[in-house]
């Protein structure tokens, strides 16, 4: 994969995995700036309890500005309370807004476990990009069950 071709692990709080597939959360709020292109592809990473691989989406659009302006601009998509949004804001003086689009629930998620028996996996704190080795990895710790994350896997692969 070249740089703007390669794909998003995105680590989110299992609430907001559930919005983001449903449609119901389309922007995700970031600390830092996020410099991905529109049609990137995210896999979502849901962190404790469920640990797990449980779909995925694409970037629209990032917005990167003040905390101020990506709320303003994107306050009724975060799927967050204004004083949930102060807070994980606080002292940052950039942020990032990730307008997803075509959310896609993996029929099996990819526990944490199967991720780590294919080879030292540690899920992000915020996001990273993936290589094509872990791409090939992810492909590896999926059951074949897992159509829908086969078939996005095999797109990334081919990228």
């Amino acid at each position: 994969m070249s740089d703007p071709e390669r794909a998003m692990l995105l680590s989110v709080h299992p609430r907001f995995a559930t919005a983001i597939l449903a449609g119901t959360k389309t922007v995700e709020v970031r600390r830092q700036r996020v410099a991905a292109p529109p049609g990137t592809p995210v896999l979502l990473y849901a962190t404790a309890p469920t640990m797990a691989i449980v779909g995925m989406a694409w970037i629209a659009s990032v917005q990167v500005a003040t905390p101020r302006e990506v709320w303003t601009t994107s306050r009724t998509s975060t799927g967050i309370s204004r004083r949930e949004y102060d807070e994980y804001m606080s002292g940052a003086t950039r942020a990032s807004g990730l307008s997803l689009e075509g959310p896609v629930s993996f029929e099996v998620p990819v526990p944490l476990a199967s991720l780590r028996a294919t080879g030292s996996f540690h899920p992000p704190q915020s996001y990273r990009y993936l290589t094509d080795e872990d791409v090939r990895k992810l492909a590896a710790a999926v059951p074949s069950t897992g159509v829908a994350l086969h078939r996005a896997l095999g797109d990334l692969a081919s990228v």
